[in-house]
């Protein structure tokens, strides 16, 4: 079963009258009362913020108490990158974590690749981490079937039109590594958008490996299903 978290902030009266089903004329006489804690200090302002992880209790009554959790994975071949699928294993599947079940994928990665796969339960950090808006790279190293030549670098740098969408891709960086092998820097993430661009050289792709989003690289030291929790430092490079 999923824990649902509060996805945004909102005042501190707000979230009182919802909680309790009290108006905010009673939320005052609670804080006038000093029966609020929040964070540990005792609450005296209606309108303070409360964010997700926000710990609020009312005579020792805890209220919310979720806890922020951030992990990274290894995720394996052949497994989902979904919370819960009829088929196959999913990646919450390989999480023995007590929060596994509150947790959301952040850029998934389809049954066939690969790599770094970033759950969290922090709505509002993993939107920063995936919005357009934010210029945020993915990076890829993807093995092909045929020899990759100089002409795809410019190709994919300019970007291809995909008619029945009626969209075209924003540019994206390939460096070539070996004759069937290339590091891919993108932005999007559109449906199969890899797989779809080397279509246009005829050039079938065999492997997806995604190495880093942003600044957060996947550990060379987890082993493939392994998982960590973010060191604050990954966790910050996208916090508010």
């Amino acid at each position: 079963m999923r824990k649902k978290i509060l996805t945004s902030k909102t005042r501190l009266d707000r979230f009182l009258s919802r909680k309790l089903h009290i108006n905010k004329r009673d939320v005052r006489l609670l804080l006038s009362q000093k029966r609020v804690i929040v964070d540990s200090h005792i609450a005296s302002d209606v309108q303070q913020i409360i964010h997700p992880f926000t710990q609020v209790s009312l005579d020792g009554k805890v209220l919310q108490e979720n806890q922020a959790c951030y992990l990274m994975m290894h995720k394996p071949l052949g497994v989902v990158s979904a919370t819960q699928d009829k088929i196959h294993k999913t990646v919450i599947d390989l999480l023995a974590h007590p929060l596994k079940h509150s947790l959301h994928i952040t850029g998934r990665l389809d049954l066939n690749s690969t790599g770094l796969l970033l759950l969290t339960n922090d709505s509002q950090w993993s939107r920063k981490l995936m919005s357009p808006d934010n210029k945020v790279y993915k990076r890829y190293l993807v093995t092909v079937k045929k020899p990759i030549t100089e002409e795809y670098i410019n190709a994919f740098h300019a970007g291809m039109n995909f008619p029945y969408e009626d969209i075209t891709t924003l540019p994206v960086k390939l460096e070539i590594i070996n004759p069937f092998q290339a590091e891919l820097s993108l932005i999007e993430g559109r449906y199969h958008q890899i797989k779809r661009m080397f279509g246009r050289f005829r050039n079938p792709v065999l492997e997806i490996h995604r190495l880093s989003i942003g600044s957060i690289n996947l550990d060379p030291f987890l082993l493939t299903g392994e998982y960590r929790a973010l060191n604050t430092e990954e966790i910050n490079l996208f916090q508010s």
